[in-house]
């Protein structure tokens, strides 16, 4: 049997305001040194990552990699996949998904062993893609559905200040800067150059 070399963990959170711990003491609790757990705070819609990209630097053939949970790895389907071919035959190592026993490429290294892993894998992964969609389509139906009841969205709209289009007129003609008018507005200078450009576009077309 080939000597495993290190052992590594990877967790990640979709937000900074996320919390990570819960998957870090999962993978202590697996013997993961601390020091050779990465942690992502980044969406899992690609694999641009600094921390998993520094991982893969890391990793050498017979190393171990746990992560909790296979979408903790990645959210596209077709994505984990290529990511699991790369790790488990381009490096060579294995993966320890510790909520799915069944994905543990150390067990059974024969070809039903591997075939049974690729086959959980694929099951796994199609079913959190589509569930991910499943939400997203419930969510924008909600909306659809609140926008209907005259639900508003979004930020309400600052209403401008007295006399705007006197200052708008003054700012394009050249007697006011953009900083100057922002600040008699008592608005930020984007804001302001914003809220003007659209009273010139409307007064263009009228």
């Amino acid at each position: 049997m080939a000597k495993r070399n290190k052992v590594y963990g990877y967790a990640r959170v979709s937000t900074v305001r996320q919390n990570e711990d819960r998957q870090i003491q999962a993978l202590e609790a697996a013997s993961v040194p601390s020091k050779n757990i990465f942690v992502d705070k980044q969406s899992g819609k690609d694999f641009e990552r600094e921390q998993y990209k520094a991982l893969l630097e890391r990793l050498r053939p017979n190393d171990v990699l746990y992560v909790k949970s296979i979408d903790r790895l990645g959210r596209n389907y077709r994505d984990i996949l290529v990511q699991w071919q790369t790790l488990t035959k381009e490096i060579g190592i294995d993966v320890v998904v510790l909520d799915m026993p069944l994905l543990d490429t150390r067990r059974c290294k024969d070809l039903l062993g591997t075939f049974i892993s690729d086959v959980v894998l694929q099951i796994l992964s199609f079913v959190a893609e589509n569930e991910r969609e499943n939400i997203r389509q419930r969510q924008l139906e909600g909306i659809k559905a609140a926008k209907m009841r005259g639900v508003k969205f979004g930020r309400p709209r600052r209403e401008l200040p007295e006399r705007f289009r006197l200052i708008v007129r003054l700012y394009h003609q050249g007697y006011l800067t953009c900083v100057a008018a922002a600040r008699v507005c008592k608005m930020p200078i984007s804001t302001f150059r914003n809220c003007a450009e659209r009273l010139f576009e409307m007064s263009e077309r009228h």
